[in-house]
């Protein structure tokens, strides 16, 4: 065979071989799902939970990996620069999506350009917790205790941009008081922090506060989410409390890189929103205090966008400039 045949013979094997990985149902291979968060905390709860359920649906092996750092920066950049053949897919988050663009100007990733929404799939308000210690039990009582001491109470929070912090600037600014901010490297440190009583209060995650509430450590007055927690019902809302329209939190998004075909995005989507309607699925995520959230693509875009303009007014307000 001289060089110009075995030269086509080879191109059409090539060709050949593209097509036929071209035509191969979607997946032929385990998919890779990358938590940009430690192992053991609720994000990685639920990203493995999800990945589970999500291997089954897809009828393929779902391989949670674990790439945390720089809140959870390392994980996105990680996934932005994979291929977009749907074989890597994010759980990504508001704090990763909406307030480190607004907190780091060199970012290594945008959150709109570099990645494919997916779905929504839960999100989770928080808790305003008080040191036993505090008189007040109430948020009224408690604008009254912050006015009456302005300067004189300190509130906790996970760091500078975290939720925590956001929810407790957006308190500050509504209820006109001034209470000091104590950064920690973590919303579990702000929460031990309370406990001890070095800070006197918290808009803390409900996974952290929840111990701490049944045995007493530590008082809650009201939760951030627009509904009662199916944890802690007989707690009033923030806008039960006299906060109209004040909702915090956090939400959980999946997404994959920029580019994935829509075919497979539209095949996730829907097995996502059977997923987080399972019986099982929602009692899991209400033991850890979540909220099953489901919508479209453009929904997940929409959300980072809006999103993106309020937690911008907060850290305005507060002062907070991007390093």
């Amino acid at each position: 065979m001289n060089c110009s045949l075995a030269c086509a013979a080879a191109a059409a094997l090539a060709l050949a071989a593209g097509l036929a990985q071209a035509q191969a149902p979607y997946p032929s291979h385990p998919v890779k799902f990358v938590a940009p968060f430690p192992p053991g905390g609720s994000s990685d709860v639920l990203c493995r939970l999800l990945g589970q359920k999500l291997g089954e649906a897809l009828g393929s092996a779902v391989v949670v990996e674990n790439r945390p750092g720089a809140s959870a920066a390392i994980g996105h950049e990680y996934v932005a620069k994979q291929p977009a053949d749907g074989y890597t897919l994010l759980l990504s988050s508001s704090s990763a999506l909406v307030t480190n663009p607004l907190l780091k100007k060199h970012l290594g990733y945008d959150p709109l350009a570099d990645f494919a929404p997916v779905s929504m799939v839960a999100s989770a308000g928080q808790v305003l917790v008080v040191h036993p210690s505090v008189e007040a039990k109430s948020v009224a009582e408690l604008v009254a205790l912050a006015r009456a001491r302005p300067g004189r109470l300190n509130y906790g929070s996970g760091g500078i941009g975290i939720a925590s912090h956001i929810a407790a600037e957006a308190f500050k600014s509504a209820a006109g008081v001034d209470i000091v901010h104590v950064p920690y490297k973590g919303t579990v440190q702000a929460v031990t922090d309370a406990v001890a009583g070095n800070v006197q209060l918290v808009f803390a995650d409900m996974v952290p506060a929840m111990p701490h509430l049944r045995a007493g450590r530590l008082r809650a007055l009201a939760v951030t989410s627009p509904e009662r927690s199916p944890a802690l019902p007989e707690v009033p809302t923030m806008t039960e409390a006299g906060f109209p329209g004040f909702s915090s939190g956090v939400w959980w998004a999946v997404t994959a890189p920029r580019g994935t075909p829509a075919a497979i995005v539209e095949r996730l989507n829907a097995a996502l929103g059977r997923i987080v309607a399972l019986p099982e699925v929602r009692e899991k995520y209400a033991s850890l205090g979540v909220t099953p959230e489901h919508g479209s693509p453009e929904e997940v875009s929409a959300r980072i966008a809006a999103d993106s303009r309020t937690v911008a007014k907060v850290l305005q307000a507060a002062g907070v400039k991007p390093e």
